[in-house]
């Protein structure tokens, strides 16, 4: 008969297929990004807490000057966070919208992914705005750490910021500076969705411009892509949310973002599937919807098309189709007055952008 060699051999290859069907069944799957490293997560620990003390210290003893907007006070500051892994391709339409503004009226802070070699040469208003940052990857929690950062930084920063908007180096504006200021700032009609904020003719609530989706396709997919249970107890399903990652935070919610670590001790985790992992698309609307969903509007003022989107990338705007029309087109909000600004724009759009800056786009 067979020899015990032959039969052990031949056991071993008919059992190989078995191994191979159920591998991915009895063992873990293997995350596609890599675990923020413990010296990066420490520097951000010690940051945030600066801007946590610091923020408690303005509280404690003017508390209406740091945490609640007036329209009274006109030293109040729009904080523009930069967030980058590329040339500052905009900055010369930047530059214009920023021109002859108060410095009083506005701060800029730039996260710019240190890997990458900036070869565009800054005008002074953006030169000299970098923040101390760490490398980011599409699709993975450091762009949720790069934003906290942005945010930390710009509360130590100056504690008249009491707006913060994060954008990209696709981000262009779709109206001038004052009209942006007065829509934040100022006006009691630019939230449309809140009929009560204008109800005796001043600013009553101040909310911050984020976009909050609670029914979206594969919800349930991109929740369970660190694994089935990996959100809970903390992150029930039903209380999961996505929306776009740039917004417009109000002090208080940047404060909200900065103090978290509940949260962010779950959507640091790695992912298992890259193709439903956007951890900036949900841990910004997730956590200020657990906090505090009636001080956000749940819709974003960044103006973003999402058709015919290619691996997971809205649609591109490219040069010949910058015009008159299509920024009036991209003003228009069900939500708003209007929207503050647009993306997503290929570099070579600055030239066309450029033509039509002070006849059209800041021309409200």
């Amino acid at each position: 008969m067979f020899s015990t060699p032959f039969v052990l051999t031949f056991s071993l290859l008919l059992s190989l297929p078995i191994l191979f069907f159920l591998a991915p069944r009895i063992l873990p799957p293997k995350p596609h990004s890599l675990p923020i490293s413990p010296s990066d997560e420490l520097d951000d620990i010690n940051l945030f807490n600066r801007a946590i003390t610091l923020a408690n210290s303005h509280a404690t003893t003017n508390p209406s000057k740091f945490f609640h907007l007036s329209s009274k006070n006109p030293s109040l500051k729009i904080a523009f966070l930069f967030l980058t892994n590329t040339d500052l391709h905009f900055s010369p339409l930047w530059d214009l919208f920023f021109h002859d503004t108060p410095s009083n009226l506005f701060n800029i802070y730039i996260h710019a992914d240190p890997s990458v070699n900036i070869t565009r040469s800054l005008s002074p208003l953006f030169a000299n705005k970098f923040i101390p940052s760490k490398r980011t990857f599409r699709a993975s929690p450091t762009l949720i750490s790069a934003t906290r950062r942005l945010l930390a930084t710009a509360l130590l920063d100056d504690p008249s910021n009491a707006y913060f908007a994060l954008l990209s180096q696709h981000c262009v504006p779709l109206h001038s500076f004052p009209y942006t200021y007065r829509s934040l700032l100022l006006s009691p009609t630019f939230d449309s969705s809140d009929p009560e904020s204008s109800r005796i003719g001043i600013r009553l609530k101040y909310k911050s411009f984020i976009e909050i989706i609670s029914h979206a396709p594969k919800l349930w997919k991109r929740y369970t892509s660190r694994g089935r249970y990996a959100m809970m107890p903390e992150i029930p399903f039903e209380h999961f949310r996505v929306g776009s990652q740039f917004f417009a935070l109000t002090r208080r919610h940047a404060l909200v973002v900065v103090k978290d670590r509940t949260l962010w001790r779950k959507f640091k985790i790695p992912c298992y599937r890259d193709e439903e992992c956007y951890p900036e698309e949900h841990y910004f609307p997730t956590l200020l919807s657990m906090a505090d969903p009636d001080g956000c509007t749940k819709y974003t003022l960044t103006r973003v098309n999402w058709t015919g989107t290619v691996n997971g990338h809205p649609y591109t705007y490219r040069p010949p189709e910058v015009s008159s029309e299509l920024i009036i087109r991209l003003r228009q909000s069900n939500n708003s007055e209007s929207y503050l600004f647009a993306r997503k724009f290929t570099p070579d759009c600055l030239e066309p952008l450029m033509r039509i800056a002070k006849s059209v786009i800041f021309r409200d």
